[in-house]
């Protein structure tokens, strides 16, 4: 990287190459922006990237993938890598998630739907009825959002074509905004087990249980696992990124490597550009953020955020009061031998031994298996296991190097331990085991404490508080989990989608019709 990039403008600058920063760059790269994307690390992805090691090829985050059905509006992924001209060849998971839950629950939740609601029932009769009202609730709202497009709901001109297009899904999604799961599961279920149920599927995605939980998502969430269905990228999870830079590139987009923004330059109360750890600078039409709200901020514990403190807008320090980061997470990934996994074994699992501990640290585990889906991923005769559960930052620091060292080895034994409730054999069979921790997440994925995102400090009504785009910086836009619709790979999507629908209005690049 060289200086004489200085006086390059470009229409806009986009901070990190997660999912949500790479779909608003190679949107508007495809309408004929000029876009520049500043990535910190190597590689591009974020949480969604993918690493190799020793012929095994692992995914950094969870592996668990909604957005890459073929049909209807909410297959966003798809959607974004046709519109830069990529496709991922994806393989279909027969089951979303094996739940192994107290008092020896065991939940499986298959991709046919009308199986997994027998199978619920079977495990709680006495509650078909409000199994199947509260389902049949979560469906009508995946229906609204499945007959629109989905992009800027910040927009006046784009949301008064979706409402003449589909204005009986614009008034039903309305009417659910409000609300958390919580709030409907009560209305139609009574059993306290069950409703505890509830909480751990909310939990599984959003780390928040049902009463925290905006019931927008938990529609897509719930129903789009039995519609679109969960679809693994085939070579993992980081190919989904690889395949937008490359789509970023055809489309005459840039990306640089090694690029770790410093400060995002204001001018009065409009961003112009950003500096960067090096001293170089780039000058924008428009900056788009797609680090942590708090990265980009600042908050308590934050030492240089992207926005100097004395220009931050009063609305993000409101902001701070309503949501809180939520935990990192102790990962494992290991090399397994074939036979400590048994043949008819499913990709995902998620072990809770006692309810009260859902919320505690490193009270859940999470178990991926890609390589049931993919056996490419690993060396012939091994699988991929990846573990990983909730933990705080403010558990690992202040550890010298020993102590730091030791309570690597402790967690990471008792998480393997939770690994053989499912799989007996597999610590004896391991041959390869790498360990992060949230000290890893921060250092090699920029996120504030190595955070998952965003969670309530305090019941909100639904998703009617979470901000969008649009920053009170003017040309200053954030994207990714910090903004509407929140976590995951499909709702980050989302923002990018809105992120440059927004700013390709400003630049009146936008096509007049919506999206077929």
């Amino acid at each position: 990287m060289t200086g004489n990039n200085q006086h390059n403008s470009w229409d806009a600058i986009v901070i990190g190459s997660g999912i949500g920063g790479l779909v608003t760059a190679t949107q508007l790269a495809a309408k004929g922006a000029k876009v520049l994307v500043l990535e910190r690390y190597t590689i591009p992805g974020g949480s969604s990237g993918g690493f190799k090691r020793e012929g095994y090829t692992f995914d950094v985050g969870a592996s668990m993938i909604f957005g890459f059905g073929e049909k209807g509006y909410t297959n966003l992924l798809t959607r974004a890598l046709s519109d830069s001209g990529e496709k991922c060849e994806t393989i279909p998971d027969p089951v979303q998630l094996a739940y192994h839950l107290p008092d020896e629950l065991e939940v499986i939740v298959n991709r046919e739907y009308e199986k997994f609601i027998s199978g619920l029932i079977k495990s709680f009769p006495h509650e078909a009825n409000g199994i199947r009202s509260f389902y049949k609730v979560c469906w009508q709202v995946f229906n609204c959002l499945d007959s629109m497009p989905l992009l800027s709901i910040e927009d006046p001109t784009y949301l008064a074509k979706v409402f003449f297009k589909a204005p009986f899904a614009c008034l039903g999604l309305a009417r659910w905004l409000p609300f958390n799961v919580g709030d409907v599961a009560r209305k139609y279920i009574k059993d306290k087990r069950l409703l505890r149920f509830i909480d751990i599927e909310c939990f599984c995605w959003s780390v928040m249980p049902a009463e925290r939980t905006p019931m927008i998502n938990a529609g897509m969430v719930f129903s789009d696992r039995h519609a679109g269905g969960i679809n693994y990228p085939k070579g993992g999870v980081g190919v989904i990124a690889e395949k937008l830079v490359k789509g970023l590139e055809n489309n005459g987009g840039k990306i640089i490597y090694k690029a770790r923004v410093k400060k995002i330059l204001v001018s009065g109360n409009t961003a112009t550009g950003v500096k960067l750890a090096n001293g170089e600078i780039f000058n924008g039409k428009n900056i788009i953020s797609n680090a942590t709200r708090w990265d980009t901020f600042g908050g308590e514990g934050v030492k240089e955020p992207l926005i100097d403190k004395n220009k931050t807008p009063v609305s993000e320090t409101k902001w701070r009061t309503r949501y809180q980061p939520s935990p990192s997470f102790l990962s494992l990934h290991l090399g397994v031998t074939n036979d400590s996994i048994p043949k008819d074994s499913h990709c995902h699992h998620l072990i809770l031994n006692k309810w009260e501990e859902m919320e505690m640290e490193q009270g859940v585990a999470f178990i991926s298996i890609p390589t049931i889906l993919d056996p490419s991923l690993a060396p012939k005769g091994n699988h991929i296991v990846h573990a990983f559960t909730p933990s705080s930052m403010e558990e690992w620091q202040g550890l010298s190097p020993s102590a730091y060292a030791k309570k690597k080895k402790e967690d990471s034994e008792s998480l393997i331990s939770k690994i053989k409730q499912v799989f007996p054999s597999i610590e004896s069979n391991i041959s390869h085991k790498e360990v992060g921790t949230p000290k890893s997440h921060r250092r090699f994925l920029g996120r504030h404490n190595g955070t998952y995102g965003p969670i309530p400090s305090l019941a909100l009504p639904g998703l009617l508080p979470m901000p969008f785009n649009t920053t009170a910086i003017k040309r200053l836009y954030c994207v990714g989990d910090s903004c509407f619709p929140g976590q995951g790979l499909n709702a980050v999507a989302f923002s990018g989608f809105a992120c440059a629908h927004k700013i390709g209005a400003s630049l009146g690049i936008n096509p007049w019709s919506l999206p077929t």
